[in-house]
């Protein structure tokens, strides 16, 4: 993992240049690292990597990287799973409201038939899994899925909550809208991935 004085280093004044190869670099260490393990402890190491490091230490590394990069896709990624972890019951709850809407296939995302906090953890969980022990390409589209079907659940909501609170309304659409651009992200970088720009 990153030295925390060097971290601390990072967000701050460094030449943009600097930062965007740190930013590369780190990214494909870990993705290198992980895929090259075989160890389920180093994999579910990789995947608490927030919960180790601190979302700080994540953003100040990938945040500012463009969508179509690998820190940018893993950015996203764990962007998504702290969301999730953090708040659960309203994730679980969006799922069920858009996925029978979503234009996904449910298989895609992998979330259960009426998945409650546990099932969306799980997923999360498992998408950046597989970023590290298996096809990356798929992790990647399946969060797309998995965010399309949050976007989805996030419009029905506000549609709902239009009469009694406008303004929240206004930024679950907002929300919502800013998931289906998350989820067109991760599905053009699992495509990149596949033909092997992901860089």
């Amino acid at each position: 993992m990153l030295d925390p004085a060097a971290a601390d280093e990072l967000p701050g004044g460094y030449d943009p240049a600097v930062r965007n190869d740190a930013a590369h670099t780190t990214a494909a260490a870990l993705v290198h690292h992980g895929r090259a393990n075989a160890d389920p402890e180093v994999v579910a190491r990789l995947v608490s990597l927030v919960e180790t490091e601190g979302l700080d230490v994540v953003a100040g590394l990938w945040s500012d990287s463009p969508a179509d990069t690998l820190p940018g896709a893993l950015w996203r990624l764990y962007v998504l799973r702290e969301w999730v972890r953090r708040d659960p019951e309203t994730i679980a709850d969006r799922y069920r409201l858009g996925v029978a809407a979503a234009p996904v296939h449910d298989a895609v995302a992998g979330v259960a038939e009426t998945p409650g906090p546990d099932d969306v953890r799980a997923v999360a969980d498992a998408v950046l899994s597989g970023v590290y022990a298996g096809d990356l390409a798929v992790a990647l589209e399946r969060a797309a899925a998995f965010c399309q079907v949050l976007a989805t659940g996030a419009a029905f909501d506000a549609d709902h909550l239009d009469e009694v609170d406008p303004t929240g309304a206004v930024r679950l659409t907002r929300g919502a809208a800013s998931l289906v651009r998350t989820a067109e992200e991760l599905g053009r970088a699992a495509q990149l991935w596949r033909a092997d720009r992901l860089e």
